[in-house]
């Protein structure tokens, strides 16, 4: 009977939890990848993996999705202002299906930060809590593919903008969050458990450092107030909405809202965060 259900399975982070479970030796017919696009997830299909189909916008997707389903991830949707709605439709079918645990991909301090994700985030945990379910809470700060994704840009650049001033974030890659995700699908002592997760903390200045030693190329990191750094994204070809919004998430990381330690993470996956350099070199070679 499958076991572990994961949503978003066609997705970076859900894909990847799954593939860590195989690695880890859990069977694949134990294993539910849910998707809104099943094609997406054929290789796991071709793998034994059970992959569904489920929509977090039509609830009535989600009971055959999760049937036979004990302990659940629910990955966090991607369209903001649609998640609160989304995620509850998840959690009370979770619960009608009689899942055990739901472990949920929430952000860093999503109780007490002013970064403008939380609230969604924030409302999806009290959903959660209040549901009688046993949880988990996975609150992660960045994904260092925020950055490393735009590596051709900075690197065509020769510098990252942005208005963080010298505030740090704790960014790892998703593999390392993939693996604290499937160990505590796998294991126990994990219920109404809150985990702030993130790696070692790093300042703009030394992502630069970072880029520019695992690429050979220089990179530098030049600030800018949080106004002047909105109109930059918005020439960029941003739009005003956009601009604002992800200079607030700069100007959360002044604030040291997205800096943890890395203490919590290497315990639960059993090894050292990913340096950041080698997620940049990685990056850079993919």
């Amino acid at each position: 009977m499958p076991t572990y259900g994961v949503t978003g399975a066609s997705g970076h982070l859900g894909r990847l939890v799954v593939e860590n479970l195989l690695d880890r030796g859990v069977p694949a017919t134990e294993i539910v990848a849910i998707a809104r696009n099943t094609e997406k997830a054929a290789d796991l299909a071709a793998r034994g993996v059970v992959v569904r189909h489920a929509d977090y916008s039509r609830p009535q997707t989600l009971p055959a999705a999760l049937a036979g389903v004990r302990r659940l991830l629910l990955v966090s949707g991607n369209e903001v202002g649609q998640r609160v709605a989304q995620h509850t439709a998840v959690i009370e079918a979770a619960k009608a299906a009689g899942v055990e645990r739901t472990a949920y991909t929430s952000i860093l301090r999503a109780d007490t930060t002013g970064n403008p994700l939380a609230p969604e985030h924030k409302a999806t945990e009290e959903v959660l809590t209040a549901s009688g379910m046993p949880y988990t809470l996975l609150r992660h700060s960045w994904y260092t593919e925020v950055y490393t994704d735009q590596l051709p840009q900075y690197l065509e650049r020769g510098e990252i903008l942005g208005a963080a001033g010298s505030g740090r974030v704790s960014a790892v890659p998703r593999i390392d969050y993939a693996a604290a995700a499937a160990t505590v699908l796998t294991g126990d002592g994990h219920d109404n458990a809150v985990y702030e997760l993130g790696g070692t903390p790093f300042t703009f200045p030394e992502l630069a450092a970072a880029i520019t030693e695992a690429t050979g190329t220089k990179v530098v990191y030049r600030d800018l107030p949080a106004a002047e750094y909105t109109a930059a994204l918005e020439s960029s070809g941003l739009d005003a909405g956009s601009a604002r919004f992800v200079a607030a998430l700069d100007e959360s990381i002044a604030r040291g809202e997205l800096e943890t330690t890395p203490d919590t993470l290497i315990r639960l996956i059993g090894r050292p965060t990913t340096p950041l350099v080698e997620a940049v070199r990685m990056a850079h070679r993919s």
